[in-house]
This record gives structure tokens, C-alpha cells and sequence, in this order.
């Protein structure tokens, strides 16, 4: 099983001035570690549950970039990135761009976007939940055109290109893992079937990655995909009532996932920061996951 680390949150100790310093050492420390990928949330406004907007929050692909320069093969994403929030012809090109940055390490994480209130606060276009997803499967097909080298005009009913020309390509082949965010059992796992490389199920609980994996092989079934060659992810918290779960409490944890399906567990971390956190990853919950 991988583990990856996901940072959901920049209020660390030192302030807006100690950010920078600290994203590097936490991301040689998770590579150190063992962490198979390190991820950023694609929000604008901290989210309600690590505070809301009163909290610090980093531009998403500005956040990887600089992060692409501390590492070495850490795989590097967006958990996911808010389909509204970049037009697709340019978040393909950036994605390429962090790509060829990391060494081909790059994930392309996507989703239907959620938050309003960070959209309409920065003056965002926020559209219905059923046009939000339409724009989301029209990224998708860009993606893979422009990928593989289609430079034949686009004509969406959402999205036009004229010339979607992406040079550099990325190193990735025959492109950075596309990942499609969400629990949704109707549209979302029918796009991670027709057009996804991976899955990522939000915070499951039991039982449920088992049975959304089930509807996403029904839905390969459909479409003709092989349903082996999509990587099933999850994100979980490592925290219960009294605070910091102990490590034999995280490989617990992740071992209850892995028996569901999953087979990358990412874990949202808040206290990254802490070097003895991700030391104590690396001597107890990534050796034992990899045993």
C-alpha cells in the first residue's frame, strides 16, 4: 500500500514569513519519510473545517511549483483541483508545466469544485451543480486531446479552443495521472471510468470504498475499461477524539482500507510541521504498510 501526505492547512507557527521555510522541510521530510505523494488543496478560502477564510490558504499550482524545486521523486498534486477555477486549455498547460518541473512526478487531480463562497468572493463565474460537471467531463476530453498531441479546434458546448497547442509536453507518458476527485456514484465514477486514471474517495467510512469501488467496476463494465488500471485512492483523517492517533493506530487504519480496496491511502495532516510526525510515519505506519 502507498501513503501519500496531504497539507491541508498553513497555519503553522512563524507566520505567513515562515511558510515558505517550513513547505521545504516538510516536503524533504516526507520524502525522506517514505510518502509516496504530498498534496495541496485547490482552495482559494481556508475551508470550514481547518478554520474557514480567517485562515491561511496557498494558491494551489504556485504551492506544487515550489514544491517541485525541494524534491526529488515525491509525486506532487492538487487533491483535488476546482474545475472552475482555471479555464481547461490553461490548467492543462500548467499541469504540463509542473510535469516537466518535477521530473514526469506530477499528478493531474480534478473535481466539480464545491466551495461558493470562495468563487462569488473572488468573482468566480459559480454555475449549477449540473454545469459545473459538465465543464469537469469537457476538461477531461481537452486533456486527453491536448495530450496527445490534437491540435484539431475544440467546440464545447462550455469550452472552445482554437488551437489547444501544449509544448512542452509533459514527461509523464503518455500523461500525468489523471485523478478524479469525488463519492458521487452516478457522474463522478462514470468519469473516473471513461476518463480517469485514478479515483480518490473522500474520508470513506467502513464499507463504503468497498461498495464505491463496486458501482466504479460496474461502471468499466460499461464502458469497456479495464477496471485494474485505475488506481483507487482515499483520503482519511489521522485524528480521533483525544487528538493524534498512534502509529499502530494508523496502520490499523490503513490496513481497514486496504482490505476495502484501496491502494493508495492519503492522510490529511495539519500538524506536518512537527518533525516528529512524519519521523514517526516513517519508522511506524510506512515500513509496516510496506511489509
Amino acid at each position: 500500500m502507498l501513503i501519500g501526505l496531504q497539507l491541508p492547512s498553513f497555519d503553522w507557527p512563524g507566520g505567513p514569513a515562515e511558510i515558505a521555510p517550513r513547505l521545504g522541510d516538510i516536503a524533504r521530510a516526507a520524502e525522506e519519510a517514505g510518502f509516496a505523494s504530498l498534496w495541496v488543496m485547490d482552495h482559494y478560502f481556508q475551508v470550514p473545517p481547518w478554520g474557514g477564510p480567517d485562515k491561511p490558504m496557498l494558491e494551489a499550482y504556485t504551492t506544487l511549483g515550489y514544491l517541485a524545486a525541494t524534491t526529488n521523486r515525491i509525486r506532487l498534486g492538487a487533491l483535488v483541483g476546482g474545475v472552475i477555477y482555471r479555464h481547461p486549455g490553461i490548467l492543462v498547460k500548467t499541469v504540463s508545466t509542473l510535469d516537466v518541473l518535477c521530473g514526469g512526478c506530477a499528478y493531474f487531480g480534478i473535481g466539480a469544485a464545491w466551495y461558493e463562497r470562495e468563487a462569488r468572493g473572488l468573482g468566480v463565474p459559480y454555475p449549477s451543480r449540473a454545469d459545473r460537471f459538465a465543464q469537469l467531463e469537457e476538461t477531461l476530453r481537452i486533456a486527453h486531446r491536448m495530450w496527445a498531441g490534437d491540435l484539431a479546434p475544440f467546440d464545447g458546448v462550455h469550452f472552445r479552443l482554437a488551437e489547444p497547442l501544449n509544448n512542452p509536453q509533459p514527461l509523464a507518458r503518455p500523461h500525468p495521472p489523471i485523478m478524479i476527485g469525488g463519492n458521487g456514484e452516478r457522474v463522478t465514477l462514470r468519469l473516473v471510468a471513461q476518463y480517469g486514471d485514478a479515483c480518490n474517495l473522500l474520508v470513506p467510512d467502513p464499507g463504503e470504498a468497498r461498495h464505491k469501488f463496486e458501482v466504479l467496476k460496474r461502471h468499466c463494465d460499461t464502458v469497456g475499461r479495464d477496471y485494474d488500471e485505475i488506481e483507487r485512492t482515499s483520503l482519511i483523517e489521522v485524528r480521533d477524539a483525544a487528538g493524534r492517533m498512534t502509529g499502530g493506530e494508523i496502520v490499523a487504519l490503513c490496513r481497514e482500507q486496504a482490505d476495502e480496496g484501496v491502494q493508495h491511502v492519503i492522510v490529511n495532516l495539519p500538524d506536518a510541521h512537527d518533525p516528529d510526525v512524519l519521523a514517526m510515519f516513517g519508522r511506524e505506519v510506512i515500513p509496516a504498510l510496506d511489509a
